[in-house]
């Protein structure tokens, strides 16, 4: 027996998002896509905040993934995240895109990318999430 899909959750910002000045360019289950400005998410030093980073690669890698559940009936919840820093940014504002890796009906894996303006790699981010039946 196959059933058919669910409409896909649209994703609405938390908090924090709307604080980090996040804006949703594009919502799928192949891919979202979003920006952040640099100005605001600095650290001391001038860079943007890894903690920043982790941040927004985290909601939308999570994001991703609650696309995907919501196609299934479930949602999801973070389970691991790690990043690597690859360069820092002082100005302008950064991309996040997450990607999957695993779209599974118990677990799923995003690779999530920030990028500068230029398209050079600033961090990567990869993400598991938690597929749950919704209460």
């Amino acid at each position: 027996m196959t059933h058919e899909p669910l409409p896909p959750w649209t994703i609405t910002l938390g908090e924090l998002d709307e604080k980090m000045g996040v804006q949703i360019l594009e919502q799928s289950v192949d891919r979202v896509v979003a920006t952040m400005p640099v100005e605001g998410n600095r650290q001391s030093f001038g860079l943007l905040h890894g903690g920043a980073s982790l941040a927004v690669g985290e909601a939308v890698g999570s994001w991703a993934a609650v696309i995907h559940a919501s196609t299934l009936g479930r949602t999801a919840v973070g389970v691991d995240v790690s990043a690597t820093h690859h360069k820092g940014a002082r100005e302008g504002s950064v991309t996040i895109t997450a990607t999957p890796l695993h779209l599974g009906r118990t677990l799923t894996t995003h690779q999530v990318l920030i990028t500068n303006a230029a398209g050079q790699r600033l961090c990567t981010l990869r993400i598991t999430n938690l597929l749950l039946d919704k209460h």
